[in-house]
């Protein structure tokens, strides 16, 4: 049951999951989760507050997990609407490691390009991390104009730890709310956080590729073999548009601490049709190591091709996106990162590429990722990082897909695939070129069709010139 306003309840539990919940779907802005770690109604300092550019407490107590899609549960009314999604973004808690200093823990919401008022099924819910029990639940009903919202706190009272719903909004956005409770921050006026609408030409990476019969994997580097017929795309390459700067964030490790004078940073770069690339030098990610990360969902009704063959995806246990990036080094070496034929790559050493993993689930901000280490960009000539479907659907026209490059430096890059139109198994998601002493990241968003009997990894070849030859591998 959801709790009054300004209720409370107590908190038996030695670690939490606090999920922030909502429907989305066309014209609702994106929902970003945030909490803020009070000691006498203000923060110590910029490391007190846990977003989505510093997504972990350096004290390992307060972790922002990340959104995923929920296919059950969530909004007011208990599910997801037809033509709408549910989306759950979660903090961790862990309450034994909070340090005593630390009196409340404020449990926030932002929107990223509109007001709450046209968020449906706004919710927050405490969890007990070990049974995964409801410990405690609080509905917003009233949001109009707010961009942002302190939805609850957890706070201390007599030794034990209580949960109580606030409900007070802020139509001054997450800066507002920050400044508030004593972060400085720094949200240059001439780069305005943009709005992560998705467009229908999408940016850098994400998923794609047919269940393929011949799955491939890159032989010795040689400019002889190249498909003779070249593959069918449903949107070129955008051509180059001006940089826009960011913020300092970590992705996944906790991030150093930055200066006391270093004020925080709240942008997020969303690349788009209109603004398809940006510098990574100009916005600050010049070092250090830069994840790229695949998250996707199942549409609930297909549309487009997938109409067309009377077919939808039901479920996404079955479906098996691959993270790939063809790579040109400086020297002229070329190759490929994948996990067919264990081809992971290397982060310290050449290709200065790794695939950590082969998630088949999509919805874990830590699943299917690549790692670049920006150290060694001058060795870097350029990089394709593209997706395809193994296994499990016969066209990106079932999935939604977004990606997100973070920078140990810099705001992250994100942006979503958009809706195909083809019966495309592969996909460019982003082309990443070495221009001088600086790294471009071009949103692709590429949807390519494989010929017969031509691999995904070949087409992708094919429709940037790599030139090399392939022989069928496996996982």
């Amino acid at each position: 049951m959801s709790m009054l306003k300004g209720a409370n309840l107590p908190v038996p539990a030695a670690a939490v999951r606090v999920e922030l919940g909502w429907r989305t779907g066309p014209g609702v802005p994106d929902v970003d989760a945030s909490a803020l770690l009070l000691v006498s109604g203000k923060v110590r300092d910029d490391e007190d507050f846990v977003f989505y550019n510093q997504p972990a407490h350096p004290s390992g107590a307060v972790r922002l997990d990340g959104k995923r899609v929920v296919t059950g549960g969530g909004g007011v009314d208990g599910g997801a609407r037809a033509g709408t999604g549910a989306v759950v973004d979660t903090l961790r808690v862990d309450l034994a490691r909070v340090e005593p200093a630390v009196e409340r823990i404020v449990l926030a919401a932002s929107a990223d390009g509109g007001d709450f008022g046209r968020v449906p099924g706004l919710y927050v819910r405490v969890l007990d991390a070990a049974s995964g029990a409801e410990i405690a639940r609080y509905d917003s009903r009233d949001a109009t104009v707010e961009t942002a919202f302190l939805l609850g706190e957890l706070y201390r009272r007599q030794g034990a730890w209580k949960f109580r719903a606030v409900g007070q909004g802020y139509d001054s956005g997450l800066a507002g709310l920050a400044t508030d409770f004593g972060i400085a921050v720094d949200e240059p006026r001439q780069h305005p956080k943009p709005t992560p609408t998705p467009t229908p030409t999408p940016t850098t990476p994400a998923p794609a590729s047919a269940a393929a019969p011949e799955p491939t994997v890159p032989a010795a580097p040689s400019a002889t073999s190249v498909p003779s017929a070249p593959p069918v795309s449903s949107a070129p390459s955008a051509p180059p548009a001006p940089a826009v700067p960011p913020a300092p964030p970590a992705p996944g490790a906790f991030p150093a601490p930055a200066p006391a004078s270093a004020p925080v940073r709240l942008t997020k770069v969303t690349l788009t049709k209109d603004t398809p690339s940006v510098s990574l030098s100009e916005q600050g990610g010049t070092s250090g190591t830069m994840r790229v990360n695949l998250n996707w969902r199942v549409r609930q009704q297909s549309k487009g091709w997938a109409a067309k063959l009377g077919r939808s995806v039901a479920s996404r246990s079955d479906l098996d996106l691959d993270l790939c990036a063809l790579y040109e080094l400086s020297d002229g070496r070329k190759g490929v990162v994948q996990a067919l034929g264990n081809a992971f790559g290397a982060v310290d050493r050449p290709p200065y590429i790794l695939l950590d993993g082969d998630d088949r689930s999509g919805t874990s901000s830590g699943g299917e990722n690549l790692t670049i280490n920006l150290d060694h960009k001058d060795r870097l000539r350029r990089i394709v990082i593209f997706v395809t479907i193994y296994e499990g659907a016969r066209s990106f026209a079932d999935l939604d897909a977004t990606v997100t490059l973070e920078p140990r430096l810099g705001a992250p890059i994100e942006f979503s695939l958009g809706e195909c139109t083809v019966p495309s198994t592969v996909c460019a998601l982003a082309l990443i070129t070495h221009t001088g002493a600086d790294l471009v990241v071009q949103r692709e968003a590429r949807f390519l069709v494989p010929r017969r009997g031509v691999s995904p990894q070949r087409t992708v070849d094919h429709a940037y010139g790599w030139g090399m030859n392939w022989t069928p591998g496996r996982k």
